[in-house]
């Protein structure tokens, strides 16, 4: 059997879905467990659901080997206690007019290749991501969507107008906030009066415009962590922070000046906010194009989450549903045929390092957390 690039890339409360590559028409006996599922190549997207909760499940592909993109067992989530009060969907750094894909400042192709783009006759890749994605979003159903950050490529009025006809599909629970890369040439694109607070069955979404215009760098200004701590006063249930960029590691002896996340200063900031007040239970970013989780003693040791880019490998999207007594996380591959081929081309960036980079461990995509 030739397959390729087997990831169980997403575990859930009842679900387990493995992704591989491997030769057209060819047949993939997978097992989940005690089920069985085939599929044939080039793309095998195995879904096995209905599984019960925090319980171990052996994952055995035919005639490929386990590893640590592929574990022999893997534990379903916990589910959190309690009534189910909100579903939340996230989608960051979507970059919509982006025509080439694995290119760093002025490194040369050869150096740091491949850089990749749509070939002749296919339609604009970020075209083809986040179609995959609003359509995955959309059949879920989810109470709220928040896109946080990175909206656009370059910053233009064209670019911003063709994320807002793309994503408005998804109707009036659509929320977005920006990114760096949208207020580039305008300061004020796609602002949409953040911080703003949206309620969703007890549960609220702190969405945090974390952009200091014209640089990759991040911030969070006195105003919005006054504000946050306001909201967090409020309010008597969880409270789930969003940002496009993602924290400094706090309580690092390098506190540098050009970070390119929220800087050292703003991120001890927000964590003594987080310290102060028990609900609000997580803060969710962008902008690194990875997925990662990141625990502070500072902050109460709620997680500080980065998810993975729409626009390319691995090309996710976060799924997140909050109970009473917690909440979990699913970070989700979009599945459609030519997002995975477009995702497979790409995880080779970065002279290959790009995978280990941006998938991140299976812990760090999907997990509970309990209150």
């Amino acid at each position: 059997m030739s397959v390729s690039h087997a990831e169980v890339t997403t575990v859930g409360v009842d679900e387990v879905v493995v992704h591989a590559f491997g030769p057209p028409g060819e047949e993939l006996v997978s097992r989940v467990g005690d089920r069985e599922v085939r599929t044939r190549g080039p793309h095998h997207v195995v879904r096995v659901d209905g599984l019960p909760p925090d319980t171990e499940v052996t994952v055995t592909l035919e005639g490929v080997a386990a590893d640590r993109y592929l574990p022999e067992r893997v534990r379903t989530l916990a589910r959190p206690s309690g009534r189910l009060l909100a579903t939340v969907a996230t989608v960051n750094d979507v970059h919509f007019g982006e025509v080439e894909c694995g290119r760093i400042g002025g490194v040369a192709e050869e150096q740091l290749g491949p850089v990749l783009r749509s070939g002749p006759g296919e339609p604009p890749y970020p075209e083809t991501m986040n179609a995959a994605v609003i359509d995955e979003i959309a059949a879920l159903g989810p109470d709220a969507v928040v896109v946080k950050g990175d909206l656009t490529n370059l910053g233009t009025e064209e670019e911003y107008a063709a994320f807002c006809a793309a994503y408005g599909r998804l109707g009036d629970r659509l929320r977005h906030v920006r990114g760096n890369h949208d207020a580039m040439i305008d300061p004020d694109l796609a602002r949409n009066d953040a911080p703003f607070a949206v309620d969703v069955g007890g549960v609220t979404l702190a969405v945090l415009d974390t952009v200091r215009p014209g640089t990759d760098r991040g911030r969070l200004d006195r105003d919005q962590r006054a504000w946050l701590a306001d909201l967090a006063r409020e309010r008597s249930g969880p409270i789930l922070a969003f940002g496009h960029h993602h924290v400094w590691k706090l309580g690092a002896h390098r506190r540098p000046e050009t970070y390119f996340g929220i800087n050292p200063d703003d991120s001890e900031a927000l964590a003594a906010v987080v310290s102060e007040h028990d609900n609000i239970v997580g803060y969710f970013a962008g902008h690194t194009h990875r997925n990662r989780v990141r625990r502070f003693a500072a902050a109460r040791h709620v997680p500080f989450v980065e998810v993975g880019c729409t626009k390319d490998y691995p090309g996710v999207w976060a799924e997140y549903r909050i109970y009473e007594g917690g909440f979990t996380q699913v970070v989700r591959r979009a599945s459609t045929l030519d997002a995975l081929e477009w995702t497979e081309r790409t995880r080779h960036m970065f002279a290959g390092l790009y995978r280990d980079y941006a998938l991140g461990p299976l812990d760090q995509r999907c997990f509970t957390e309990t209150w």
